[in-house]
């Protein structure tokens, strides 16, 4: 596993649901040819076009057609390139996959999985590098995660293509091709884990700020306690206010941008559960509140580095 990358987890976490249960299929765009990642790669010549299935350009459409799918007892994973192109199949995704389940009394139930890819860092311009997390994780009915490591996106792809609901993996843009494991990559990924051990200040974070903040810990042996959050929805606050509890001090990092971000409903959560273990106010890092740039230059200025991390965490143990 270690030489694998994270996409190449998941094509292979995903091939082995495929051979495991002839109701997984894929859909989407060039998903034959392998999609613009290379998630689907090779699976149209081991499986057939009849379950790896090319659509038009119409996320609205593909992604009802997963439901109808999900509906008649398949399992389909659906490909949506950008997280920016699930704002074109919200009300399939919004209002009836989240929906059906708890609309028809529990007669139904939606086994569909949504892959798509969030954030900066790789020149794809406004619309298709934002990231949508807080936007996803208030949907009753969905679950959302996170995986931030090859070996935990192919338990990941497991686990979301045998749920029995809708499940939406959101991945980092910036982890695709990255190889680097984490600790407790053989645990669920359906709750947070901590990735680094210490006693003063909790760092939760998602994806690559995980893995940056990690870096800032090893630099600090025994200071901060870094929590990979994994699981988006339904939230998952419990494992971050036991930190709390022991280190008297969070930061929550975050690519989103703050207005309505998931960062925001986590820090509200915390202080509904665990305000009085807190020794200093809730630091917090997110992405400036601008579309993301198109030029190299901007981009690099809009990205969260580990600097930036580094400054909040010392704001927050010296307050």
């Amino acid at each position: 596993m270690s030489n694998e990358t994270l996409v190449q987890a998941a094509r292979n976490g995903l091939a082995e649901a495929m051979k495991a249960d002839s109701g997984v299929m894929a859909l989407g765009e060039d998903v034959a040819s392998g999609g613009p990642f290379g998630l689907t790669k090779g699976l149209a010549a081991e499986f057939g076009t009849g379950r790896v299935r090319n659509t038009p350009i119409s996320e609205a459409s593909f992604v009802g057609v997963g439901i109808g799918l999900a509906l008649g007892g398949a399992h389909p994973l659906v490909d949506v390139m950008f997280n920016d192109f699930l704002t074109l199949a919200s009300d399939q995704l919004f209002n009836q996959a989240a929906k059906i389940h708890f609309m028809s009394g529990g007669r139904y139930s939606v086994p569909l999985t949504i892959w798509t890819v969030g954030g900066a860092g790789t020149r794809w311009g406004a619309q298709h590098s934002q990231r949508l997390d807080g936007w996803l994780s208030q949907v009753p009915g969905l679950k959302v995660v996170s995986p931030s490591s090859p070996e935990m996106m192919q338990n990941t792809m497991r686990e979301a293509l045998g749920d029995p609901d809708p499940v939406v993996i959101l991945v980092d843009r910036t982890l695709l091709y990255a190889q680097a494991g984490l600790p407790g990559d053989d645990g669920s990924p359906w709750e947070s884990r901590i990735i680094s051990n210490g006693e003063r200040v909790t760092v939760a974070a998602t994806g690559r700020l995980a893995h940056l903040a990690l870096e800032i810990a090893r630099d600090r042996p025994g200071e901060i306690e870094v929590i990979d959050l994994q699981r988006l929805a339904p939230l998952d606050v419990t494992s971050v206010c036991r930190s709390v509890e022991k280190t008297g001090r969070l930061v929550l990092l975050s690519d989103e941008v703050s207005n309505g971000g998931f960062i925001a409903s986590l820090a509200l959560a915390v202080y509904d559960q665990a305000y009085w273990l807190l020794d200093a106010p809730i630091g917090h890092l997110t992405s400036p509140p601008t579309p993301v740039p198109a030029a190299p230059s901007l981009e690099d200025a809009y990205m969260i580095t580990a600097n930036d991390i580094e400054r909040v965490v010392l704001e927050t143990l010296n307050w």
